[in-house]
């Protein structure tokens, strides 16, 4: 699971605990932290070590391939893009799962070749992160899945309501990336999956460890990841 660069009173890696519960019980896996510093990871020994690999949200955008203006203090984490899209790489390179949620989606696209854009205020993240996580959590919005994807085949769902505190989000699609799902209102996409690798490759833009699995994509996301480690851990 990918940690992010932050500050409390001094630098550290962080990554919401609330990815790992969801993680150990609905994916059945043991939850180790991969920290985003360049020059304390070995890239080949990490990837040998884990069975996949979780690109968590945090609250930075991705820098490279992206249109991102915000030169503000922890806007950006660029030991995080170097660290996070060197190690999918060489999960999906070996056929291990690498599976994204909102920064993680962005990465995995950027990784694909594809690029970033800014959304306008408010459209996707309402309030901005001094406010209350809770009150930014709450905005909701209904996002179309694919017909025939892999979040509607495991939901059997065609259409749910998920939260959304992302200001980035895809421009130019990556190659070799389909569509798992779009926003209803604006078509931003949501949902993504990776074809033509070996690898199973599944990201959403959306939180679904926040919304809590009582929802069927939701659910089905976990599992699908939890499927894809047991796959990889049995070769």
């Amino acid at each position: 699971m990918m940690c992010g660069n932050e500050q409390a009173a001094r630098p550290i890696q962080a990554v919401a605990t609330r990815f790992i519960a969801p993680v150990t019980h609905w994916c059945d896996a043991t939850v180790l932290l991969v920290p985003a510093v360049a020059d304390a990871i070995d890239v080949g020994a990490t990837a040998a070590c884990l069975d996949g690999l979780l690109l968590t949200g945090a609250r930075s955008h991705v820098a490279l391939a992206s249109d991102c203006t915000d030169d503000s203090v922890g806007a950006t984490d660029p030991a995080r893009d170097i660290v996070a899209l060197s190690l999918a790489e060489r999960m999906i390179d070996t056929g291990k799962p690498v599976f994204g949620i909102c920064r993680g989606l962005q990465e995995i696209n950027v990784l694909f070749g594809g690029s970033l854009r800014t959304l306008d205020h408010g459209s996707h993240l309402r309030g901005n992160w001094a406010d209350d996580y809770t009150d930014l959590f709450d905005h909701v919005h209904p996002v179309d899945l694919t017909p025939g994807g892999k979040l509607a085949r495991i939901s059997g769902c065609g259409r749910l309501d998920v939260n959304s505190v992302h200001q980035m989000a895809i421009d130019r699609l990556g190659t070799g990336l389909s569509v798992e799902a779009v926003a209803a209102d604006d078509a931003v996409i949501e949902a993504i999956t990776a074809h033509d690798v070996a690898a199973d490759v599944l990201a959403v833009q959306w939180h679904p460890e926040w919304q809590g699995t009582h929802c069927p994509a939701n659910r089905g996301f976990f599992a699908l990841f939890g499927a894809a480690l047991a796959r990889a851990a049995a070769r």
